[in-house]
């Protein structure tokens, strides 16, 4: 099991960054929730013997990074300005026009899924970014399944009513709600 933890710690990484980057909302902010998580993740690598899959239990290591964080330091002070919390990595044979549309899109995905409650954000960035199953977010956030799947459908409800998000499909694509139907 602590080969399996050293291999995730190493292989990991870029993942839990995005993680962190898309639940704090800043880079830097993101870079210390990953580096205490990581610390705390090894300091109590023995308590892996409990523990199902090893997966899940890292992500609950970040989120649970993440919280502290949040109630530590950032509700006494402004958001750094111009910090974005993820760098669009274009692909590498995209033209300039392909490359600044998908940082646009990105962009506006972003600023949509910042908006979002801390309840509703973690569980969506755990699912479409960090592509953990219903049941492996439950085990990483210390919630039941059936709240997990509640989350996500609020989530994906708020979403899709977003005037940005709405904009990017454009009006004739625009997202069915149980409300408006088929």
């Amino acid at each position: 099991m602590e080969q399996q933890l050293a291999e995730w710690l190493e292989d990991g990484y870029v993942a839990s960054f995005r993680t962190a980057c898309l639940i704090l909302g800043n880079r830097a902010d993101a870079e210390e929730a990953v580096q205490d998580a990581y610390l705390r993740a090894w300091r109590f690598r023995d308590s892996l013997t409990a523990v199902p899959s090893i997966r899940p239990w890292l992500y609950r290591v970040v989120v649970n990074s993440c919280y502290s964080k949040l109630r530590r330091e950032i509700p006494h002070r402004d958001r750094r300005a111009g910090d974005e919390p993820l760098a669009h990595v274009a692909d590498g044979g995209a033209g300039p026009e392909v490359s600044a549309e998908q940082a646009e899109v990105a962009g506006t995905v972003l600023a949509a899924l910042q908006q979002l409650p801390l309840s509703l954000r973690v569980p969506v960035v755990l699912r479409y970014y960090a592509d953990l199953s219903e049941r492996d977010i439950a085990l990483a956030i210390g919630r039941r399944q059936g709240t997990v799947k509640s989350r996500l459908h609020e989530a994906r409800r708020r979403l899709a009513a977003d005037p940005a998000l709405c904009a990017l499909a454009g009006a004739g694509d625009a997202p069915r709600t149980e409300e408006t139907g088929p």
